[in-house]
């Protein structure tokens, strides 16, 4: 039954994107890109929440699937498309876009899994340092590849990238988070989050787990990587270093380590705050810290961290309305 309904919920969702995607040309440019940038966070957020929240791992690399995906489906229609398509086509491009964001979450997934298999035996700190240095490793290595425009960026990328693309994979990846959880997979997940000796005591192949979740990850995160390219049409190595990864990072953090609504919240939060600061321009940057630190300091679980028992918040709220 649950099954069913989600899958309702996915195809309503889609409905819903697919149907406020027909009003999109009448936004203002300036708000129609933030609106884009939080989709692509939110699909960021989401996919390093699988890693950093889910399955208790600390990966500082993030940026660099990013930049995977980015360069790799920004190659294939760069070249290709001048070859397949020498006139627009209506259906044949988005389909050929859609592949293209395919190729680079694949090829962002096998970087994860041939930086995972290695690396995830470490714990703490030292994952955190062998991530933190894959992500650099890209980075020095794209600079050096002039077909993809080497340090000088990449540019003449078509612009794919819409409301309905942005947000449909939004809805995906929300979906297939929240059926893994519940999945046996994702059992799994929080058992080794939890306690990694005891999952091992138990049968369960943690590193087989760890590098499960890192290679979906990566998969989303190469896929929004092609988003952003697609939206931008230039991207450079400087765009994916590693304080990129550390904004993904602090949106897990603030939305609450394992929380699906959380990850949302935070994406949206952090993207339209130095948006919403730009009328006190110096001071921007400051306020946007103090805010983050008063945060953590007053909720260092995140805004939706822990569980909260739904039946007693409601019961206490009613009982809260009756007194009035």
């Amino acid at each position: 039954m649950r099954a069913y309904r989600d899958k309702l919920l996915l195809l309503g969702g889609i409905a819903a994107v697919l149907l406020g995607s027909r009003y999109s040309s009448a936004i203002n440019p300036y708000y129609f890109q933030i609106i884009i940038y939080i989709g692509i966070n939110i699909i960021l957020a989401e996919s390093l929440n699988l890693i950093n929240g889910f399955t208790g791992q600390f990966s500082l690399g993030h940026a660099g699937f990013m930049a995977v995906g980015a360069y790799t489906s920004s190659a294939i229609t760069y070249y290709l498309r001048p070859i397949l398509f020498a006139e627009p086509s209506t259906f044949g491009e988005p389909v050929f876009f859609l592949v293209a964001l395919i190729a680079g979450g694949a090829a962002a997934a096998l970087i994860g899994m041939l930086v995972g298999v290695p690396s995830l035996r470490l714990k703490g700190d030292y994952l955190a340092i062998v991530t933190l240095g894959f992500g650099e490793i890209i980075r020095v290595v794209l600079q050096n590849l002039n077909f993809v425009g080497g340090p000088r960026g990449f540019s003449g990328i078509p612009l794919y990238t819409t409301f309905a693309w942005t947000y449909v994979f939004v809805i995906v990846i929300i979906f297939v988070v929240e059926n893994l959880m519940r999945s046996p997979y994702g059992k799994a997940f929080l058992a080794v989050r939890d306690n990694e000796i005891a999952a091992e005591a138990m049968g369960i192949n943690t590193t087989k787990f760890k590098v499960t979740a890192f290679v979906i990850a990566a998969f989303f995160a190469g896929i929004a990587g092609g988003l952003f390219a697609h939206y931008l049409t230039y991207i450079k190595p400087d765009m994916f270093t590693f304080l990129k990864s550390i904004e993904i990072v602090v949106m897990v953090i603030l939305g609450g380590m394992g929380s699906t609504v959380g990850a949302v919240f935070a994406a949206i939060v952090l993207t339209v705050m130095p948006e919403l600061l730009r009328t006190v321009a110096e001071y921007r940057m400051v306020i946007y810290a103090l805010v983050l630190i008063l945060l953590m300091l007053t909720r260092p679980q995140g805004i939706f961290g822990g569980r909260v028992n739904w039946t007693k918040l409601g019961a206490r709220l009613k009982g809260a309305r009756n007194k009035k």
